[in-house]
């Protein structure tokens, strides 16, 4: 009787063992993705029907990209004795998701490429923020043209970069698909006239 429960016992802590080491392997595992990593392709496949960085990077490409061969560009910003200053102004939200970090990533992009083309100058956001307070600028009013061209004489900008971003939701049967559309401009602040205007969508579904 003793060997059996001694047995008993036995069994019962490799079986508790078991299922230790069972559950360390189906445990939650950390990786790391994107170029030269192990996982190269990790950020490829869509995670939901939101904008991820695939997303961002795929609009501003489509809307920025014919900008350096605009006649604007040519004429204006390439043919200037001195590089325009330009401020990027906010990219309105116009969809019913909360989008604050995409938009800050857009922004970042957005900023990023028009420094790196080395053909204009550009205004730190940061300083802009301030600006915003000083004068008192409350928020929804950020998107009126009137005071973006305030704010932009006092910058001293010759142009801002702002837009809109919306988005088209349909469900049909298990599918539902948001098409996003992020339409860019460059509007001269003087004038309010907009000297380049494009505009890309981007479509993403989430199936059963």
């Amino acid at each position: 009787m003793a060997t059996l429960t001694s047995w008993g016992r036995r069994s019962a802590v490799l079986g508790l063992v078991g299922v230790v080491l069972w559950g360390v392997g189906c445990a939650p595992r950390a990786i790391r993705g994107g170029p030269g990593t192990e996982n190269p392709s990790l950020d490829e496949p869509a995670m939901s029907t939101t904008l991820d960085r695939s997303d961002v990077e795929y609009l501003v490409a489509q809307t920025l990209d014919p900008l350096e061969s605009s006649k604007f560009w040519m004429r204006d910003v390439k043919g200037s004795m001195e590089r325009p200053l330009l401020a990027i102004w906010p990219i309105e939200n116009r969809t019913s998701q909360h989008l604050e970090d995409q938009l800050l990533t857009l922004l970042s992009s957005i900023e990023t490429t028009l420094v790196e083309s080395g053909d204009v100058r550009m205004v730190d956001r940061t300083r802009q923020a301030e600006l915003t307070r000083e004068l008192g600028v409350q928020r929804g009013a950020a998107y009126d043209p009137r005071t973006a061209r305030e704010l932009g004489r006092q910058l001293g900008v010759q142009y801002f970069v702002t837009g809109k971003i919306t988005s088209i939701e349909e469900k049909l049967s298990n599918t539902r698909r948001v098409q996003y559309t992020l339409f860019l401009q460059i509007l001269e602040v003087e004038t309010g006239l907009i000297e380049y205007q494009r505009e890309a969508v981007r479509s993403k579904a989430l199936k059963g």
